[in-house]
């Protein structure tokens, strides 16, 4: 089992669902950032309207996460990421198409199904529950390319709009969606099916799962760890270059530096890839979570040497890269493997509604505190973060998981 498994999270099967999940991404999550000014532009609606479309397929996406999560833990998680590339194409074609902000929404609560069932969550269940320990340098493997999918996503969004409209531009990505993405989630799960590897848990452990994680302190802290992570990232990495320019920054820096945390995420999984056998997942999360309260005191004191906001986006972009990768396998170490689908997609919940949340959280505390309350609301999500985790893993190894 575990050479064969070792096999698969090196073999070509891996690279198949890496290429999946960047098209995934690029098509039903960064397109919005992609084509939101040709939008403006064409269709005239106030921002919130536009806003309020990718925040209702978030929503939507952490509601059915759990229903997601059963799926895989019943066998079907290929036909779950293949379904949900048909169903976001289909999607896509009724974005095109939209005239209203009715339409347009509707069109955004569909794509919010297709994120549920084949962005990293369903992708990470399906791999942890076949590969087992070999998981974690598979999910690496995965999140190493498909960190590119925005660097897909804007220039071909900017240069398909200008070519052939934004209209044309989404339909290209519902004709990538089911003639590519769709052939992708069928040939990596027959590959890494017939390599015989049995599930890691049976039908008889995962009964009852959840309900049973739903009695342990460690599920809620987990929950509030991931969500704690999320809220921090994404309320401070949303609004990124005014927080730079009010540290003292230029605009072409604040623009350069916003620019390296996409990269600086590849950078940090390149290196858990290059390190992972020597760092155990405890102990690299504990170093990440470290590592996003030490970018956030450099933001801070960049008031006084603006070039530090290239310290907190190398940081906090490694660390977030980093984690991406580590929650999956955090949530198996802690939780076991029984039902791991149904409670991962739980814990995720609240951390999916952190970052839709994200981006208004940021817009009240600049509003009121300012900068400095919103880096103080950072510092205390991630500390406190930090603490929680020493709890769980403490937990974990009290219980005999194993904090590795």
């Amino acid at each position: 089992m575990s050479a064969r498994a070792r096999d698969v999270a090196r073999g070509p099967a891996i690279w198949m669902l890496a290429l999946a999940e960047t098209l995934a991404y690029a098509c039903f999550y960064y397109i919005f950032a992609a084509l939101i000014v040709a939008w403006q532009a064409d269709l005239g609606w106030a921002r919130t309207v536009l806003a309020a479309g990718p925040t209702l397929s978030i929503i939507i996406a952490a509601a059915l996460a759990p229903v997601m999560g059963r799926l895989v833990d019943a066998g079907r998680g290929p036909e779950v990421m293949a379904g949900g590339a048909l169903i976001g194409a289909g999607a896509l074609v009724l974005l095109a198409v939209s005239e209203t902000p009715r339409s347009y929404l509707i069109a955004w609560g569909v794509i919010g199904l297709a994120q549920a069932a084949c962005l990293y969550e369903v992708c990470f269940a399906f791999l942890i529950r076949r590969l087992g320990d070999h998981a974690r340098p598979a999910i690496t493997r995965v999140t190493l390319v498909a960190g590119f999918a925005g660097t897909i996503a804007f220039p071909a969004g900017a240069a398909m709009s200008e070519g052939i409209g934004w209209r044309g531009a989404v339909m290209v990505a519902a004709g990538v969606a089911a003639l590519i993405l769709l052939p992708l989630y069928v040939a990596a799960g027959r590959v890494i099916r017939s390599a015989g590897l049995p599930v890691i848990t049976t039908a008889e452990a995962d009964r009852g799962a959840l309900a049973r994680a739903l009695t342990r302190p460690q599920f809620y802290l987990l929950a509030v760890i991931f969500a704690a992570v999320s809220l921090n990232h994404w309320m401070v990495v949303n609004f990124a270059v005014p927080i730079f320019l009010d540290r003292g920054a230029g605009e072409a820096m604040a623009v350069l530096a916003a620019s390296t945390v996409g990269p600086a995420q590849v950078a940090g999984r390149l290196i858990l890839f290059r390190f992972e056998a020597r760092l155990g997942t405890g102990r690299t999360t504990l170093i990440c979570l470290a590592g996003m309260f030490i970018g956030t005191g450099a933001l801070w004191l960049a008031g006084l040497a603006p070039w530090l906001i290239f310290v907190f986006t190398a940081v906090q972009g490694g660390a977030i890269g980093v984690m991406t990768i580590l929650r999956p396998v955090l949530i198996a170490t802690v939780m076991g493997p029984g039902g791991y689908g149904a409670i991962a997609g739980a814990i995720q919940m609240p951390a999916l509604l952190a970052g839709a949340a994200a981006p208004l959280v940021g817009a009240v505390m600049l509003a009121g505190p300012g900068v400095p309350g919103l880096l103080v609301l950072s510092l205390v999500l991630v500390a406190g973060s930090g603490g929680l985790a020493r709890v769980v893993l403490s937990l974990a190894a009290s219980s005999g998981g194993a904090s590795r």
